[in-house]
């Protein structure tokens, strides 16, 4: 699809008006005109605009002339998991698991093949098979490649010793003792609780990353565990999130 199909589709999509839009990018009406008939292509500047203002990549405005991978993980990206930089611009290197609000969530590629080996066994690999291609595929990537360029996000090490420490002097009963915390991406793990009053609520936003674990409790009974900087979320749950259940929800 061309730039001029695509700023079209989205604006229609979006209920705008060709003035609308170029108010929100603060451009003329003129110059979407000239977009969508494929006179003038926006510029740089203006891309980032759109990009922020739609929630999809400079990629996918330019027609998906690339084929995008997570320079971390190796994972293809869609719009809709691609991570994000502080000012909420979509970051077209990496995945919101291995990449959130501007921070790298992984510093050791062994913890990265112990999240990645599970989803893979369960698209068909053998565990030997996936652990040995994310062995000889991960070097190659960018993040990895320039680690010691980029640097490690200390502060971020830093919560998540302390969210796990927190977390485990909190003595849920039943609860194992969590080890790790790994990213998560709201909208897979956003479950619906029911509250008193027969009333259902979610706490997460889907778009966001957290730092969470399931840690089994023996027979189908799980125990999810959520956070960021600014709450810690316990809850139970059974076989593929069913009855899902809140233990905790705490203010930090």
């Amino acid at each position: 699809m061309e730039t001029k199909n695509v700023i079209y589709e989205l604006r229609t999509k979006n209920g705008l008006s060709q003035d609308e839009l170029a108010e929100k990018v603060f451009v003329t009406r003129q110059a979407v005109s000239r977009w969508e008939n494929g006179e003038t292509v926006p510029n740089t500047e203006t891309l980032k605009q759109l990009s922020r203002f739609f929630n999809v990549s400079i990629n996918t405005l330019l027609g998906s002339p690339r084929t995008l991978i997570c320079q971390c993980c190796g994972m293809p990206l869609e719009d809709a998991i691609i991570g994000k930089d502080k000012d909420g611009s979509l970051n077209e290197d990496y995945c919101q698991w291995c990449y959130a609000d501007g921070t790298y969530t992984y510093a050791d590629m062994d913890d990265l093949i112990e999240v990645c080996v599970p989803h893979m066994v369960s698209e068909g690999f053998t565990e030997e098979q996936a652990r040995e291609f994310l062995k000889q595929s991960l070097p190659s990537l960018d993040y990895w490649k320039n680690r010691e360029g980029i640097g490690s996000d200390e502060s971020f090490e830093t919560l998540k010793k302390t969210l796990i420490a927190e977390i485990n002097a909190l003595g849920v009963e039943g609860m194992p003792k969590l080890e790790k915390l790994n990213a998560l991406v709201g909208r897979f793990v956003n479950l619906e609780y029911p509250l008193p009053g027969g009333m259902k609520a979610k706490f997460l936003d889907d778009g966001a990353t957290y730092l969470g674990n399931q840690l089994e409790a023996g027979g189908d009974k799980c125990f999810g565990v959520l956070a960021n900087a600014d709450f810690i979320l316990i809850c139970t749950y059974g076989r593929d999130g069913a009855d899902p259940e809140l233990i905790m929800y705490k203010k930090r």
